[in-house]
């Protein structure tokens, strides 16, 4: 904004660059403020404290995969409000619950952590129902402590899944998920592996002639390891390594 007004004015020196530089933070905090309240207003939500409002507001600059965070946290909190209503559910909760879900991502480039984990503590942190807090903690778990968080976490699925949402293409998507699955299967005694949510967990199958259960724990661990120190992923990956054993017997 400050670039554009600078080179609209044509005048280009020192101190017209932090005149137009401070215009531009003030015009930027109001655009976030107003964003925030519109948003609030759009899902119906009530009773959220300034910051948390002025967070959501910050949202309508981020982006994940080219889909508007800002955009996809309204349609998740209107998502997770219907279906709360159809079912009987706390429908507040499951309101507020999708609106504030993805609000972590605005202080990621802040906070380290996963989104969730800084989104919940931020919330809590401003006196926000312990029962919304969970539902952001929780919408990329696959437990949920409440109805309220599963359909916040159904809604963020259906938001993500809609066609037309994120402007990855099919042909990188399956890269990506590849690039995931190769990092599994290059363990040895690892006998399946399946990129599964979209590339938000990985399930790999081992051989339990050669991996025991110990081996099973440190695997998990390397794998994970091995993902952080290869790939370039947004959010997190969850790492389920799988070690069955069956006994077979026919009667004949």
């Amino acid at each position: 904004m400050a670039v554009t007004k600078l080179v609209a004015d044509g005048r280009v020196h020192p101190a017209r660059i932090e005149e137009m530089v401070s215009k531009a933070e003030k015009e930027v905090n109001e655009v976030i403020r107003k964003t925030g309240e519109d948003t609030v207003m759009e899902v119906g939500a009530r009773g959220l404290h300034p910051e948390v409002v002025k967070l959501l507001g910050r949202l309508k600059y981020r982006f994940s995969y080219g889909e508007n965070v800002q955009q996809h946290s309204i349609e998740v909190g209107n998502l997770a409000g219907m279906m709360a209503a159809e079912i009987g559910a706390n429908v507040e909760v499951a309101k507020v619950g999708g609106l504030l879900h993805d609000i972590g991502k605005a202080l990621t480039h802040e906070v380290e952590g996963p989104h969730a984990e800084i989104g919940a503590d931020t919330a809590a942190k401003f006196n926000t129902q312990k029962d919304v807090v969970a539902t952001i903690r929780e919408h990329h778990d696959d437990d949920h402590s409440t109805v309220e968080s599963f359909l916040v976490s159904a809604a963020d699925a259906i938001s993500a899944a809609r066609p037309g949402a994120r402007r990855d293409t099919v042909e990188q998507y399956i890269k990506r998920l590849e690039a995931l699955e190769d990092v599994g299967r290059a363990f040895e005694g690892v006998e399946k592996c399946y990129a599964i949510q979209a590339g938000r967990e990985v399930r790999i199958l081992v051989r339990p002639q050669t991996v025991d259960d110990n081996a099973a724990d440190k695997m998990a661990r390397d794998i994970v390891k091995k993902i952080e120190e290869t790939l370039a992923y947004p959010g997190q990956i969850k790492v389920t390594v799988i070690r069955e054993s069956r006994s077979v017997e026919y009667a004949r």
